[in-house]
């Protein structure tokens, strides 16, 4: 689960840094968005339910993999960038990943089954929002993305096996595909969250 852990984090990780680039930011703020965007749901997480220290100050590892990841993005951006749609499905890896290791910390940790997913989801996309609004930009999750609703689902999963005192690798695997099920199929064919019809009244 650490390795599997660590890699989220990389990947999500790789993603902050080619905002960062393409906001033209120095090598500083491309190490602090793959950190951010890596290690920032989970701190989130951690910070809520008491854990202390967080996991991603805990283990050197943690901090490690993002700067890794931002290094390896701020000298190679050009080959990132164009392998980036792949990234994108490794993110989804992520982001089920995510969802499911948040959910059952918070359960472990005590949490009701609705805090318990809903701490899942955050774990999954905090990282991203908090990325977005660094760079400067309305989060991609409050965009149209199918990215939190997925995540909700992943987490909802998990809690609701819990309830029924399913093992836990049954619950995890059930989760994280609920999740990376539905993230693929909205990238495959395009699925957007709702958004108002017509110009807003101002």
């Amino acid at each position: 689960m650490v390795v599997l852990d660590l890699v989220g984090i990389f990947v999500f990780a790789i993603s902050g840094a080619l905002v960062a680039v393409r906001r033209d930011l120095d090598i500083f703020g491309v190490l602090v968005l793959a950190g951010t965007t890596g290690l920032g749901g989970g701190f989130l997480r951690d910070v809520l339910i008491g854990a202390a220290p967080p996991t991603a100050l805990a283990d050197w590892r943690y901090l490690m993999v993002p700067v890794g990841a931002g290094l390896v993005t701020f000298a190679f951006h050009g080959a990132v960038g164009r392998v980036e749609r792949l990234i994108t499905v490794f993110d989804a890896f992520g982001l089920a990943l995510f969802c499911v290791t948040g959910s059952l910390k918070a359960l472990n940790y005590g949490l009701d089954p609705v805090p318990a997913a809903l701490l899942g989801m955050v774990t999954a996309i905090g990282g991203g929002i908090a990325r977005d609004l660094l760079a400067g930009r309305v989060p991609e999750v409050f965009r149209g993305e199918l990215y939190a609703t997925p995540a909700l689902a992943g987490a909802t999963v998990v809690v609701v096996l819990d309830l029924l005192d399913q093992p836990t690798l049954v619950m995890a695997a059930a989760g994280a595909g609920v999740c990376l099920v539905w993230r693929l199929l909205a990238l495959r064919l395009h699925w957007r969250a709702p958004m108002p019809a017509g110009p807003a009244n101002v």
